[in-house]
């Protein structure tokens, strides 16, 4: 189906192209371009390895590992061509082959991957940690399920007739379809999931998480409770409590709360909220903080507070930060502030899984 470009008297359309005819490759561009922009298949997923094979006698490579918000790696194969031919069956032994990977093994592929960008490799632990929302690596915690993303220009009835019948049986297998267009000299893609349903979606994630959290609680009984924040119509589901109570407070900010009544909702936790004169963005934030623990002669410790230009809460001449140290209290907190502030219209509870 053409996309079209709205007129004063018409539609003109846009007919749809191929990537071969428009001299796109598979790896050079395609690979390239989805490394770096990879939010626009899923804006969850962080890239950690391209042309992965660190497995004995690999002759084939993973075109992009990446792995999730919930600690689950995601093997992504990319087709250019309009039938994917056996990518499926491709992506199933790729995903078998890295399922025992432990928390470790990502470290150090992440490490080699930002190295061969020209970044920081020795940042890569942090960098996952602070993607993930831990403190520590938490290898139990870890690659519960490995997920597969399919990325082609169509799809063949073998195709999606073999990932619907896998995903019934407890795969996460998705398709995603990039179709081609051409305009005035532009590329333009349409990218569509299309397995499953972006409708159906919710209620797959839902199945995930109820196995996600079986599985948890077989650990060693760590509080890892999501919840549910409510404000108005906006919804944010399953948040780690850090996350959770993080976005409370943005709620509560935007619905007229002072941060000086967030920070005396808080109590005893009211030491979570750490401040300093002025407007400042993340940058100018982590270099104060720095200063101040150089004064005081105290550990430099930036990943333990929000401290990205989205994260801080500012109020007046003054930036706040919240830390990321939260425990089995959280809900209590939450609960205690959301009293705070009674007519707010904002909520929080532990998120509930479909049984």
């Amino acid at each position: 189906m053409p996309l079209y470009v709205v007129k004063d008297s018409a539609l003109d359309s846009i007919d749809s192209s191929s990537f071969s005819r428009l001299g796109m490759r598979e790896r050079n561009d395609l690979q390239r371009l989805l490394c770096t922009s990879i939010s626009a298949i899923d804006p969850g997923l962080l890239v950690i390895a391209e042309e992965f094979g660190s497995w004995a006698d690999s002759r084939r490579r993973i075109d992009l590992l990446a792995i999730d918000r919930a600690a689950n790696l995601v093997v992504i194969e990319l087709k250019r061509d309009e039938d994917g031919g056996h990518m499926e069956l491709q992506a199933l032994r790729y995903a078998a082959m890295i399922s025992t990977m432990t928390f470790a093994h990502v470290v150090e592929a992440f490490s080699h991957f930002l190295e061969q960008r020209g970044e920081d490799a020795s940042s890569a632990e942090q960098r996952l940690l602070g993607f993930l929302d831990w403190d520590e690596a938490r290898e139990d915690q870890f690659g519960q399920d490995v997920r597969i993303v399919l990325v082609a220009a169509d799809f063949s009835r073998e195709i999606t007739t073999t990932v619907l019948f896998l995903n019934d049986r407890g795969l996460d297998i998705r398709c995603v379809r990039l179709k081609p267009y051409s305009n005035a000299g532009q590329i333009l893609l349409d990218i569509q999931q299309i397995i499953p349903l972006p409708e159906a979606s919710e209620y797959t994630v839902s199945l995930r998480q109820k196995r996600i959290k079986e599985n948890a609680s077989r650990t060693d009984g760590r509080d890892f409770t999501k919840y549910d924040v409510f404000a108005g119509e906006q919804v944010w589901r399953q948040l780690p409590k850090r996350r959770a109570i993080l976005q409370v407070i943005q709620s509560l900010r935007l619905a007229g709360a002072s941060m000086a009544g967030v920070q005396e909702g808080l109590g005893k936790r009211s030491g979570a909220l750490l401040s300093f004169d002025g407007v400042l963005d993340g940058e100018s934030f982590k270099a104060a903080y720095v200063l101040r623990c150089e004064s005081q002669g105290k550990k430099v410790e930036a990943f333990r507070w929000f401290v990205d230009d989205s994260e801080l809460l500012h109020d007046g001449d003054k930036t706040y930060s919240l830390t990321k140290m939260w425990g089995s209290d959280t809900g209590d907190v939450i609960n205690a502030l959301l009293r705070r502030f009674p007519n707010s219209e904002v909520r929080c509870v532990p998120s509930e899984v479909v049984e």
